[in-house]
């Protein structure tokens, strides 16, 4: 009998951390690098947010995830090591946290490679990639399988890993969802805009064991995606834990990171692939 990707366990967790830092704001423009209070805000992330969570996985005893963009490792040479040194697995972020729907192909390509430089001179080992904001364009599947990346976690197709092929290779898609990403739910800053909501720790504790209880009854992938410089505020970081403790309490979660998830899903014959490809457009119903 084939092995589930699951592995027995009714639904897995994968806590996935985004190591932004600067970047998201910087990528609005470089103007904001004389913003000195809005880049403190960014910079609590690696700086405060970062060491607490860690802190935190090591007490609970599980395994996590964090995107990290090539700058970043690149400004703070020793993050990514210091997070792999704990357990941990680094994953590709982009280099300069650009959205590929913001670039042509070819600077898609410059930004993807020029990340893969930077982890590759640290040492770091890079199994998957995530886009920035999600917002993947639909060669991002291409780019992942020629380096030999084995998964993405920038879709939102299934609930479930599913396969991606493309032309240099199969990937496995580790998806993601709004409901299940902290942005939404503490993100704020007056200028550039990029969120304008502070919402309760308990309100976004409750919402996340809500979606755990509905993907254990379904069998699904809880793909958390949390931010230092959000999550890693007091009171956010305390229902990080709590959360943590609820799905341990449950007796019938795993925990694991990304690449073990995508590494169990290629070897499950039940992961098949999903269309991967962009819808027909009709020009006269959907002009330019």
């Amino acid at each position: 009998m084939a092995r589930s990707w699951r592995g027995g366990a009714a639904a897995v967790v994968a806590l996935g951390f985004d190591v932004d830092a600067e970047t998201p704001v910087l990528a609005q423009g470089g103007r904001y690098a004389a913003h000195a209070s809005t880049m403190s805000h960014q910079a609590y992330g690696p700086d405060v947010g970062l060491p607490r969570i860690l802190a935190l996985l090591d007490e609970m005893e599980v395994p996590a995830t964090f995107f990290v963009p090539g700058w970043v490792a690149e400004r703070r040479p020793g993050l990514a090591a210091s997070i792999v040194e704990r357990g941990h697995e680094v994953a590709h972020h982009s280099y300069a946290h650009r959205p590929p729907t913001s670039m042509s192909p070819e600077e898609e390509r410059a930004d993807f490679e020029r990340a893969l430089e930077v982890f590759a001179g640290q040492g770091i080992e890079i199994a998957g990639h995530r886009a920035a904001l999600w917002e993947a364009s639909w060669t991002t599947a291409e780019l992942v399988a020629e380096h030999g990346l084995r998964y993405d976690s920038s879709l939102m197709g299934d609930d479930r890993p599913y396969r991606v092929r493309a032309a240099a290779g199969e990937i496995v898609e580790l998806p993601v969802h709004w409901s299940l990403d902290d942005w939404e739910q503490y993100a704020f800053l007056p200028e550039p805009h990029v969120g304008s909501v502070i919402e309760s720790p308990h309100k976004v504790l409750e919402l996340w064991r809500a979606e755990l209880d509905g993907m254990r009854h379904y069998g699904c992938l809880f793909n958390l995606c949390v931010h230092p410089f959000l999550s890693g505020r007091p009171g956010r970081a305390l229902a990080l834990r709590r959360f943590i403790e609820y799905a341990q309490e449950c007796g019938d979660v795993a925990f694991a990171r990304c690449r073990d998830v995508a590494e169990a899903a290629f070897a499950d014959p039940d992961v098949r692939p999903r269309p991967h490809r962009p819808p027909l457009v009709d020009p006269d119903v959907h002009p330019h």
